[in-house]
């Protein structure tokens, strides 16, 4: 069985502490969006197709989320009146997500609240910690040599 490098143990680390960020950055995105009537996770599905119309399998690509779940939450997000959906004309069974006039002025009010979260957090950091932060989470992010090619669920030793 391999042993972690130094290297290893920090990314390992470094891991755990963005689970940890991603639950309290949902639980706050959920107490910012709350009194508009949206989640986390509306909220996420409204900020990419506010930008321009998109089939839920881009939604949950740029996500990185799975497509059952941007499905579930778009349909979540019709039936409320946030979005609709429309002919692709590019695809013939991939409906466009459109966001509505109302989910339009819902998005403007979260954005200023959301401004004023994000300042008041960012005040606990110097710029130079948050670009680099920034640049860690970016490469961790890249799909590019993100697996070892030689990785597989075969390949991988069960513990004794």
């Amino acid at each position: 069985m391999s042993e972690l490098s130094v290297a290893g143990v920090l990314l390992s680390d470094l891991v755990i502490e963005v689970f940890r960020a991603n639950s309290f950055l949902l639980a706050e995105g959920d107490e910012l969006t709350r009194p508009f009537g949206l989640t986390s996770a509306r909220w996420q599905v409204l900020g990419v197709v506010e930008h321009a119309p998109a089939p839920v399998a881009n939604v949950a690509r740029i996500m990185g989320l799975s497509r059952q779940s941007v499905q579930q939450t778009a349909d979540a997000l019709e039936r409320d009146g946030l979005i609709t959906y429309r002919d692709n004309p590019h695809h013939r069974r991939a409906k466009l997500m459109v966001i509505t006039p109302r989910a339009q002025r819902a998005m403007q009010r979260i954005r200023e609240v959301q401004a004023r979260w994000a300042n008041t957090l960012a005040e606990r950091f110097d710029e130079a910690e948050l670009t680099t932060a920034l640049a860690v989470l970016r490469r961790l992010n890249d799909p590019g040599g993100a697996r070892d090619p030689q990785h597989n669920a075969e390949t991988v030793e069960a513990p004794t």
